[in-house]
């Protein structure tokens, strides 16, 4: 299957491993390399990941303090989002 970053998804991996690498660049490196390892698994095996907390979505979890929240569309995978377990998923909308 195909896989798709969404901008948001982008955006959010690139700010964790900013974030980990002021303190432990190696750690930051490791837990990126967990992020592809969870979307290689994903391209096999696109349902691996328990049902998401928004309709239509699914959530793996390549580390205990991260999730990556996706869609399975007919040949795509679509990462939606990177998000720490500690922030409230899905965000509160009026």
């Amino acid at each position: 299957m195909n896989v798709h970053w969404s901008d948001e998804a982008l955006k959010d991996r690139g700010e964790v491993r900013a974030y980990i690498s002021l303190d432990n660049p190696v750690a930051a490196a490791r837990l990126d390399r967990s992020f592809s390892a969870a979307i290689e698994n994903l391209e096999a095996f696109p349902h691996l990941g328990r049902v998401g907390r928004l309709p239509g979505t699914r959530e793996v979890i390549p580390h205990p303090n991260y999730r990556i929240i996706y869609e399975v569309r007919e040949n795509l995978i679509c990462i939606l989002a990177i998000v720490h377990t500690a922030r409230r998923w899905p965000p509160f909308r009026e």
